[in-house]
């Protein structure tokens, strides 16, 4: 499949099934070393980060060798010490490359691919601002996602100025150098350094890596469908979700015992379908100038919870679901046991690496340390499953410090890692606990490797607003774009998230936003980080009544998101996929903006995304998509059609081996 060729001394190229993927020659090289050296500034998980290089060397190709069916690629250059050598390995209709420098006092590499001008580039983990990634420098580095993630916005600049937490349009909880190219093939680049994807440039695409080392795969295939699972054979695929966490809403409240019960039962009493009640706040309450948080000592609150073993264990309509993450609050019962045995993580001195989480300080327990990972796993199992919880937000992963020293290396090595241990330590606390297939954890940070550990994944913080690169239109591209980096399994805060300056959740925003959940693997909703401030999903008979109708509709289409579920983990498919899949020919199926993407293969949804309108414009690959609430047979190309409140834009095919279902709940529901 994969093919070496030297067409000239001092010159090599790869083709895969044809494509060219890589050339250098001496006049256009694309094999560099270089030297730099880093500045890496974190403030409560956002990161300032800088890289000045010193030197930076174009590499000369000066043969191969062939060994035990490798090919070894040898450069040179007058200023290196020895040689780099580059060694190629094709397994499995896959081709690796790994690259090792005789000279350790290099510490930059930069590897160019071909590229084509008119190519579209898809992936880069998950990615709120961009489908097509084509014409910018996506850095790879776990982080906060930020507030408004947009320089040209007042909430990013506000943001900013109050501890620059403002983000921008790369910053996001689970980047993964690993992208697919409109030419069909796939690039993954299996370093955890910090690493940019540049996809600037015309005629190549640059990788770049904080280390002299490299290991990259390359692989080609005729259909986007075959890339994908190629590529999630490569990563892991996610275990199907087991079927109560599909089905309904999952209701996030807090406020005790008392106040969730209650509030689940006028949920239920309204009409709404509940299989799930999330209570964040089971360990208990801390509040600072962002808003309500949690005591992060991961133990149940008596006091504000008493009798929650009792409901649990009596209520079975409901799964009850928790809440934790790898940091320890500054004296707690488990900061002091974990600080007692040496778990967290440590400062150049020695000392415990206690930081700022927002007016409190927390330790970070060493993933990289057997001891102390198998010790938080016993904290998962003791504390959360053996409390009856059937699942819980895994949160974080993000704030390990690039100063910081770990059991296995330093904070920079480890970081982009970080998450993936994490979900790593939380499944096999659920292994262990012979729980696997019945309970859910969700995550919002994730690195390469996460495909194969966590069993889902959220968006995150988004804002409680329209706004593109941080509002409910954000989320859409982040599950896509998630989908096409080999995690098919999504879900989001309906309402969205962060309650700062001006920003206030209104009805209109929440109802739209629970349309859209409708039409996701899990609906499920939140909050707030100031609940008092946001609309609530309980507030008003008119929200509970638009809420029920669309919990029992998600409930109707159970037996299709089950079995969409289930291709994921058979084949990598994604449950929410780009319009691309459907017509990859046409330039507009590759743009984020359409903000409309198919649900499995038979449903085509397009919710709305902006206030105040019953219509919306869109776009659709091809002919026979049948309105699902009209009946109406639509053509292939841009229409408009009415979106009422409770009805957003959502078609099926008309060849639908699932048409009876569709037509039942549009029966139903129309």
């Amino acid at each position: 499949m994969f093919e070496f060729r030297f067409p000239e001394p001092g010159t090599i190229e790869i083709y895969g099934s044809e494509k060219l993927l890589f050339r250098h020659t001496r006049l256009s090289p694309s094999l560099f070393l270089g030297r730099g050296k880093e500045t890496v500034r974190m403030f409560r998980g956002n990161f300032d980060i800088s890289d000045r290089v010193s030197e930076r060397i174009a590499l000369l190709f000066d043969g191969e060798e062939f060994e035990s069916g490798k090919h070894i690629l040898r450069f040179t250059h007058p200023c290196l010490q020895g040689e780099y050598r580059l060694t190629t390995t094709e397994q499995d209709g896959m081709l690796h490359l790994e690259g090792s420098c005789t000279d350790n006092s290099f510490n930059r590499l930069w590897l160019r691919l071909a590229a084509q001008e008119g190519e579209h580039i898809v992936g880069g983990g998950e990615q709120f601002s961009a489908l097509d990634l084509r014409g910018r420098l996506w850095p790879v580095w776990t982080r906060e996602q930020g507030v408004g993630r947009n320089k040209l916005t007042e909430v990013t600049r506000l943001a900013d100025a109050l501890d620059g937490s403002g983000g921008d349009y790369h910053t996001t909880f689970f980047p993964q150098p690993t992208f697919l190219s409109s030419r069909l093939f796939f690039a993954h680049l299996w370093n955890y350094e910090y690493a940019e994807l540049d996809f600037r440039e015309t005629g190549f695409h640059e990788v770049g890596l904080w280390c002299s080392g490299i290991h990259l795969t390359l692989c080609c295939r005729n259909s986007f469908p075959a890339l994908l699972e190629a590529l999630t054979a490569l990563l892991g695929r996610q275990l199907p979700l087991p079927d109560w966490s599909i089905k309904g809403l999952w209701l996030g409240v807090q406020g005790g015992t008392k106040r969730a019960v209650e509030l689940e039962k006028r949920c239920r009493e309204g009409g709404m379908d509940i299989s799930a009640v999330w209570i964040q706040d089971w360990e208990g309450k801390r509040v600072t100038s962002f808003g309500s948080r949690l005591q992060w000592d991961w133990r149940w609150n008596h006091e504000r919870y008493p009798g929650l073993d009792r409901v649990i264990a009596e209520d079975s309509e409901t799964a009850w679901m928790g809440y934790i993450n790898p940091y320890l609050v500054e004296g707690g019962v488990l900061f002091r046991e974990a600080q007692k045995h040496g778990f967290f993580v440590r400062r150049l001195d020695g000392s415990d690496y206690l930081f700022d989480f927002g007016e409190y300080d927390c330790g970070v327990v060493d993933l990289t340390d057997p001891a102390a990972f198998s010790w938080y796993k016993e904290v998962i199992k003791t504390n959360l499953i053996g409390m009856g919880f059937r699942g819980w937000m895994a949160d974080f992963g993000e704030y390990l410090p690039a100063d910081a020293v770990c059991r296995n290396g330093s904070g920079l090595e480890n970081h982009n890692r970080w998450p993936m241990l994490w979900a790593k330590c939380n499944r096999e606390a659920v292994r262990e606990a012979g729980k696997e297939g019945d309970i859910v954890f969700f995550m919002r940070a994730g690195a390469a490797g996460s495909q194969n550990y966590a069993t889902l994944i959220w968006a995150g913080d988004q804002c409680v607003d329209w706004s593109e690169d941080d509002g409910l239109p954000s989320v859409i591209t982040a599950a896509l774009s998630l989908g096409m980096s080999g995690f098919g399994l999504h879900t989001c805060d309906a309402g969205g998230y962060t309650t700062l300056f001006h920003l206030k959740r209104d009805q209109e925003l929440l109802l739209r936003w629970l349309e859209f959940a409708c039409f996701t693997p899990v609906m499920r909703t939140h909050e707030g980080n100031r609940p008092e401030s946001n609309v609530q999903l309980y507030d008003n008979d008119e929200i509970i009544t638009a809420a029920a109708r669309l919990t029992s509709m998600h409930d109707a289409l159970f037996p299709y998101l089950r079995d969409c579920v289930h291709e994921n983990t058979r084949t990598g498919m994604p449950v929410m996929r780009p319009l691309f899949l459907e017509a990859p020919e046409e330039d507009i199926a590759w743009s984020h903006r359409l903000y409309t993407y198919l649900l499995g293969k038979d449903l085509l949804v397009a919710p709305v995304v902006e206030p105040g309108t019953e219509s919306r414009k869109l776009w659709l690959p091809g002919d026979g998509w049948v309105c699902l609430w009209s009946g109406k047979v639509f053509p292939a190309g841009w229409t408009e059609v009415s979106a009422p409140l409770g009805k957003p834009p959502v078609f099926y095919r008309s060849c639908s081996s699932y048409k009876s279902l569709f037509t039942s709940v549009a029966n139903r529901f129309g």
